[in-house]
């Protein structure tokens, strides 16, 4: 093995400019809004009128990653022709960054799975209660990858909203879709929270790779790092169809689904459009923020999707679903005031030592 004689330090962010921080952040929050809504309702809507393939839908939610490589196509020729350069590169990612988003991108396919398992045994309603503990794993694997520091109300966020996914488990029985176990139902619950808990450990593992990538991360190759991931996760779920023979069945599937043949692969586009935007969203704010910021974005969005699968769906909300929903509302707003207050102190201490500086400069003088 050859010797290194010296070895550079790790590249961190290119700067940006607050203005156009600002407007990424906010276009990604809005993607990542649509993607996080529109994507358990359109995967349920596969599943009440006939759909059965687990394989299938998980395969959806990152099968559309082509349409990054056409963004990308599309930046690559726009870089040439305005800039005079003639040899710009079509993909910056280096070896290393390509291993680390390919070890993460496979876990995503995991996560599908085990996600698009829960929302075919669960409501919608249920589901996206549960997929609220996913704050506090994230928070809890932020902590230990990339040392974000905890106060006494993101602790508390935490404790809620693993209260509020408890009382969903303590009193399930009356939530149960019609026709399906008991058995069926539990599992699904534990795999929902078992998916909650993997991307609560992804989104900080996205933002460690940012910070140990050994090269500078601009928004574009955020993109290739968000390709590269739904690459593998959607190779992963292709194994999985295979051995389930899920592409022999859709065609049949499609036949007998209730709203229509042309309708099923309607369905099927739109889930792995919709899928994307919340990837690459999700991805997107971890690049302009934080992981943390990314899960929060995710929990707040809760209630949208409440509402939303009971007015579509018609689903039952119960007392049980309404103290899941406050507590994990409450945890929110715990710990988004903690970070507000959090941050106030840290704007007055650094004012306060912007106007200690001066000072000592005179006394020195």
């Amino acid at each position: 093995m050859e010797a290194k004689t010296h070895v550079s330090p790790p590249q961190q962010t290119q700067p940006l400019s607050p203005s156009m921080k600002r407007t990424l952040l906010i276009i990604n929050c809005i993607v990542l809004s649509i993607g996080n809504c529109g994507g358990p309702l359109i995967m349920r809507l596969y599943f009440i009128h006939g759909g059965e393939r687990i394989w299938l839908s998980s395969f959806l939610e990152t099968a559309a990653w082509p349409f990054i490589l056409i963004i990308l196509l599309v930046a690559f020729y726009y870089q040439r022709t305005t800039t005079g350069n003639s040899t710009p590169k079509l993909f910056n990612m280096k070896p290393r960054l390509f291993f680390a988003s390919a070890v993460i991108g496979i876990l995503t396919g995991l996560d599908d799975y085990l996600f698009a398992y829960g929302i075919a045994k669960l409501p919608v309603s249920t589901a996206a209660i549960v997929i609220a503990s996913q704050l506090g794993f994230t928070a809890a694997f932020a902590f230990l990858l990339v040392k974000q520091k905890f106060t006494s109300f993101s602790i508390n966020a935490i404790v809620l909203l693993t209260l509020g996914a408890g009382v969903l488990a303590l009193h399930s029985s009356s939530d149960r879709p019609e026709g399906e176990s008991k058995k069926e139902y539990i599992l699904g619950f534990v795999l929902t929270l078992a998916a909650a808990a993997l991307y609560g450990f992804i989104l900080p593992l996205v933002e460690l790779t940012y910070q140990k990538a050994r090269q500078a991360i601009d928004y574009m190759l955020v993109m290739e790092i968000q390709m590269v991931m739904c690459l593998f996760a959607t190779l992963f779920c292709t194994v999985g169809m295979f051995i389930n023979n899920d592409f022999q069945a859709i065609a049949r599937e499609a036949r007998n689904f209730e709203l229509g043949e042309t309708k099923y692969y309607v369905v099927l586009v739109c889930s792995g459009l919709i899928w994307q935007c919340f990837f690459l969203g999700a991805i997107g704010v971890i690049f302009c923020s934080s992981s943390l910021l990314s899960g929060i974005i995710i929990t707040v969005l809760l209630p949208v999707t409440e509402v939303l699968a009971v007015i579509f769906y018609q689903e039952k909300f119960q007392a049980e679903k309404g103290v899941a929903l406050v507590l994990s509302l409450w945890g929110f707003v715990s710990y988004f005031y903690g970070e507000i207050k959090q941050s106030r102190k840290l704007e007055k201490n650094r004012r306060a030592a912007e106007m200690e500086l001066p000072l000592n400069q005179i006394v020195a003088s």
